[in-house]
């Protein structure tokens, strides 16, 4: 049973590496075809416009995501086995 839990650990971890990996095949992809300048506005943070390349936006957008899925997924990790070492305290 744990040689399969071992091998089941594995195959997902190849397949989240080969999801990020074609999702940064994706924004290179992106970033080679979309070379014009873009502009972005966020009024209440950033005063004034900015414009940049397309290709770096892509990539300060996909930066900022992925920053916060890791955060989001480390919280709910620790969360998760503090919950479970006090449950399993208590019987």
């Amino acid at each position: 049973m744990l040689a399969t839990a071992r091998a089941f650990m594995n195959a997902k971890v190849l397949l989240k590496s080969l999801f990020v990996v074609l999702v940064l095949l994706l924004l290179v992809l992106m970033g080679m075809n979309n070379r014009g300048v873009v502009d972005f506005a966020l009024p209440p943070l950033i005063p004034r416009r900015i414009q940049q390349p397309a290709a770096l936006m892509y990539f300060a957008f996909f930066a900022i995501g992925f920053l916060t899925g890791t955060i989001v997924w480390a919280g709910l990790g620790k969360a998760k086995k503090a919950g479970s070492s006090r449950s399993s305290g208590t019987k």
